[in-house]
């Protein structure tokens, strides 16, 4: 039988404010899961705001007092940190490989930390929700970990593609620069089924 070729999940992330335990950002995904059969279920730890709340309250409440970054909260492992007055966290299956998941805290900490250029706080994240929507895309995608490297994140949530705007700066959008285009891709067209290609 081949090996298990699974990828580390997570389950959510999640950052709340550290005096109160209410949300500023939450993501869940559905993890997929396998059954005895072998085939793939798709199946979400907290399928309502209600139980999502529920979990987060008691979250916040167990973290609030604790001084490590790991904890087992809900049969799950969840890592976290603090910055300033907010608390982010990173949710996952027993299964899944701790090691991996601290680098995904790690990554978003320090990409929030690049991207604002100042201290991570509840204001910062509210004002800028956007680009921490991205960064938190850019790491972790349908819950499967894509990238931990804070600087490439950056790159990716800050910057617009650079090679799509050094194409459209030569292209004539008038009237005649488009008959032009059209009268070169007829021509072309016509080159192309005289030589049979």
């Amino acid at each position: 039988m081949a090996p298990s070729m699974d990828m580390t999940a997570v389950i959510a992330i999640i950052i709340l404010n550290s005096e109160d335990g209410s949300r500023i950002y939450e993501k869940y995904y559905n993890v997929p899961h396998r059954n005895p059969h072998g085939a793939t279920v798709r199946s979400q730890a907290y399928p309502d705001v209600k139980s999502q709340k529920a979990f987060e309250k008691g979250l916040h409440e167990k973290t609030a007092k604790q001084t490590s970054d790991v904890i087992l909260y809900d049969n799950k492992i969840v890592l976290y940190k603090s910055e300033s007055d907010v608390m982010m966290y990173v949710v996952a299956g027993l299964e899944e490989n701790e090691i991996m998941l601290y680098n995904v805290i790690l990554s978003l900490r320090d990409s929030l930390h690049l991207l604002f250029k100042q201290s991570v706080d509840k204001r910062t994240i509210i004002e800028n929700y956007d680009l921490v929507a991205l960064a938190i895309d850019e790491i972790v995608d349908d819950g499967v970990i894509l990238e931990t490297d804070p600087t490439i994140i950056v790159q990716r949530v800050s910057k617009a593609p650079t090679q799509d705007v050094t194409q459209l700066k030569g292209i004539d959008l008038s009237e005649q620069g488009m008959n032009n285009l059209a009268q070169f891709g007829k021509a072309k067209l016509g080159d192309w089924l005289r030589q049979g290609l």
